[in-house]
């Protein structure tokens, strides 16, 4: 047995100083984004614009509320290329390449994008 005195922890509060709400639609995004990859010549890929284009837009408002405008930089863009009421057409490389860029992007976004807790 030791005679030194335990080791002081700061208190810390049982509730977190910030939240990840977007890393549940920007990992949901990034899945979609994937799945589109097989479907892209198909009339199935628009329910893929719309699922996209909804969860950038909620993505969109969850970096809003952090504070973190420069994720809009990437996020607003998805919104406008994958929104399936006014279709902008993107074929070949290009697009499949967008398909990948985009996802990283919801991911990132995802993880980084942090919300203060409400005390």
């Amino acid at each position: 047995m030791s005679n030194r005195p335990a080791a002081r922890t700061p208190a810390r509060s049982a509730t977190p100083e910030f939240s990840r709400p977007a890393l549940a639609p920007g990992l949901l995004g990034a899945i979609a984004l994937m799945v589109g990859l097989a479907l892209l010549d198909v009339d199935a890929f628009t329910i893929i614009r719309f699922v996209v284009s909804i969860l950038a837009l909620i993505v969109c408002v969850f970096a809003v509320q952090g504070k973190a405008w420069w994720w809009l930089i990437g996020l607003a863009p998805i919104a406008v290329l994958w929104n399936p009421i006014v279709v902008i057409e993107l074929h070949g490389q290009g697009w499949v390449s967008l398909q990948f860029v985009a996802a990283l992007i919801f991911i990132a976004s995802g993880i980084f994008i942090k919300v203060p807790s409400k005390a």
